[in-house]
């Protein structure tokens, strides 16, 4: 058998974009043996899941590999038909994608999905895999894992979901595993339990990993060895602890820097309050368990309150809540002193404009048969009645605020990356002028440097346009870069809330303090010296917080 498991010599592959070849991965090269983990990292738009996916014999569409070597175990799989590849796709090579959402079939329930794939490939048994899929997803800590597999995909959260496509790609048992931000839906104290497991699995069973991601502090934890990529160029590749303690180029050491927080806002006014969340219960429809329980929140006009817990919590359900989708069965939503409709339809068009939400899952969040000067220009028509060349000229202004391309107008949601994708959405609410956005993970599925960019747009349109925030966050970072107040929820209810100066200074409340110390550190040896210090207890986890 061949030492080296995955042989990438020179690869080159171009991108159709407006009807002309370019190349989008520049002659690149990467090994990777048994037991080892190669983190790629870089930017949207870096060529990263684009050069990671290779290994499955995969290009996206519209792109094409035009020279170069991909041996697996030292079978070349440039040139392989359709039927070999799909042979070694799910079961000697597995993939993890960044949007579950986008992944699942909604037809089919969790177990069925897990099941597919060892059972194609002759590994398991129907029964076998069903025992499969509830032992991985145990170990992936998700609720209930017994039954929790006869759920349909709509009918649990994006940490759940996520985690169960973590499940999926370890159920055949593969030689290499592909995460492409596997843990960017997550919460932190979840991302937590599935780099853990992740990290596990991969050395109990000798087996590879390319682990996608922006995040430099989880491909710490992660990696062996790390590979920063740039507009599909190799920038710096290492060893993990090396490059990470001595980055070389300008650009890994960006990458690092913007890790470090900046100093927010600390002015407040506790007057004209935009936004009032009054005694807010709420349960899903043909459900009887509430999943918001006496929520009190306001917003002040022109600041911005983070809503902070792991997955499971509300948070998300809250935003349904104040956006119409989700009436609820107690309580009051108030916008200027005003109570809202509790249903959607039932609001006017000012309401609809006045409060416009930013989604986490931007591939499911547009409409793929629409270009992209459509989606943004829909709400440009819609609420302010500007039409043709002036909407036109509008988009093209959006776009250069979101640091988007002009020509991008022309494309299809597909033709973009992730991080491009969440930008558009962000345009496409801003295009309403509203005086609130919601903004639920909008950053989640971002590299940090286009993330950092991001928040400073959004804090910009705050200052010039006197907007207000309610920011839906699993990432700590985030919060303490943006928020001027901090609501802090955990099973449905708000354990703490105040100002950003009282949340996040000791002493902190428990769960406070898990979801704190939960954030991975620029440290390889951070993830195993705090589930050493868990399993001492002397660190908070889950099960503590609950008792």
């Amino acid at each position: 058998m061949n030492e080296k498991l995955l042989e990438i010599t020179d690869l080159l592959i171009e991108a159709d974009i407006d009807g002309e070849w370019k190349p989008i991965v520049n002659s690149l090269s990467m090994t990777l043996e048994r037991g080892e983990i190669v983190g790629l990292i870089g930017e949207s738009g870096a060529g990263k899941s684009t050069f990671g996916l290779t290994a499955l014999g995969y290009t996206k569409p519209g792109c094409r590999i035009v020279s170069g070597s991909i041996k697996l175990d030292g079978v070349e799989l440039v040139g392989k038909s359709d039927a070999e590849l799909r042979n070694i796709r799910g079961n000697k090579v597995a993939y993890v994608a960044q949007s579950a959402a986008a992944s699942f079939n909604p037809a089919h329930t969790l177990v069925e999905q897990f099941a597919e794939s060892p059972v194609q490939h002759g590994k398991l048994k129907m029964s076998e895999a069903r025992k499969r899929c509830v032992e991985l997803f145990r170990q992936l800590d998700l609720p209930d894992p017994e039954h929790i597999g006869e759920r349909y995909p709509h009918q649990v959260s994006g940490g759940q979901l996520q985690r169960a496509m973590t499940a999926m790609a370890l159920g055949s048992d593969p030689d290499i595993i592909i995460f492409d931000e596997p843990t960017t839906a997550l919460d932190v104290t979840t991302q937590i339990e599935v780099l853990g497991a992740i990290k596990e699995a991969v050395k109990a069973r000798n087996v590879a990993a390319i682990y996608i991601s922006h995040d430099l502090a989880v491909v710490a934890q992660m990696a062996d060895r790390i590979m920063v990529l740039r507009y599909g160029d190799l920038i710096e590749e290492g060893d993990a602890r090396e490059l990470l303690a001595n980055p070389k180029e300008e650009y890994t050491q960006q990458l690092l820097n913007v890790r470090s927080q900046r100093d927010a806002r600390t002015d407040h006014d506790e007057e004209d309050i935009q936004l009032r969340i009054e005694n807010i219960t709420a349960r899903y429809p043909g459900t009887i368990i509430d999943v918001l329980t006496n929520i009190n929140v306001d917003v002040v006009k022109g600041k911005t309150v983070a809503i902070v817990g792991e997955s499971g919590s509300g948070k998300s359900t809250l935003a349904r809540v104040i956006t119409g989708l989700l009436p609820p069965s107690q309580g009051s939503v108030k916008f200027h002193g005003r109570e809202l409709t509790p249903g959607l339809k039932a609001r006017s068009k000012q309401d609809l404009q006045s409060i416009q939400m930013i989604y986490q899952m931007a591939d499911v969040a547009m409409n793929p048969r629409h270009k992209i000067k459509e989606i943004i220009g829909r709400p440009l028509e819609f609420y302010l009645g500007i039409k043709g060349k002036q909407r036109d000229e509008r988009v093209l202004e959006l776009l250069r605020q979101i640091e988007i391309p002009e020509d991008f107008a022309e494309r299809y949601p597909a033709q973009l990356s992730g991080g491009e994708k969440q930008r558009i959405c962000i345009a496409r609410a801003l295009a309403a002028e509203p005086e609130l956005i919601i903004c639920d993970e909008v950053t989640s599925a971002l590299d940090q440097l286009v993330a950092e960019g991001i928040l400073d747009l959004l804090l910009n349109l705050q200052k010039e346009l006197d907007v207000s925030y309610l920011f839906i966050t699993h990432d700590l970072a985030t919060v303490k870069s943006i928020a001027d107040e901090i609501v802090v929820m955990y099973q449905g209810g708000v354990v703490e809330q105040g100002t950003k100066a009282e949340i996040l200074a000791p002493p902190f409340a428990p769960y406070t303090e898990l979801l704190l110390s939960s954030v991975p550190e620029m440290d390889p040896d951070w993830l195993d010296d705090l589930v050493d210090r868990r399993k001492r207890g002397e660190a908070p986890t889950a099960e503590s917080i609950a008792s």
